[in-house]
């Protein structure tokens, strides 16, 4: 398997770093989602959820900013620019 001989330990310990806390935040969505499909069942039962607009909006930027910054580590392996 070839070797990127040119990144050093530093670098390649960032990236997991980074690696490890969007897949954290992947989970913590995962969570929301569950957390919606039960706010679904109030609603569709004729219950209110109050401030859930503010939440889909919340969760709709953590989501953009979990696929942004994953999208530039895949790019930053695929070595392009940023």
């Amino acid at each position: 398997m070839a070797r990127d001989q040119s990144r050093t330990a530093a670098a390649i310990a960032t990236e997991r770093d980074v690696l490890t806390e969007l897949f954290a935040m992947r989970r913590q969505l995962g969570w929301a989602g569950s957390n919606l499909n039960q706010a679904a069942k109030i609603l569709n039962s004729g219950g209110d959820v109050p401030h859930l607009t503010q939440v889909m909006a919340d969760i709709h930027r953590a989501a953009d900013a979990v696929r942004m910054a994953a999208e530039k580590v895949a790019n930053r392996q695929a070595g392009k620019a940023p």
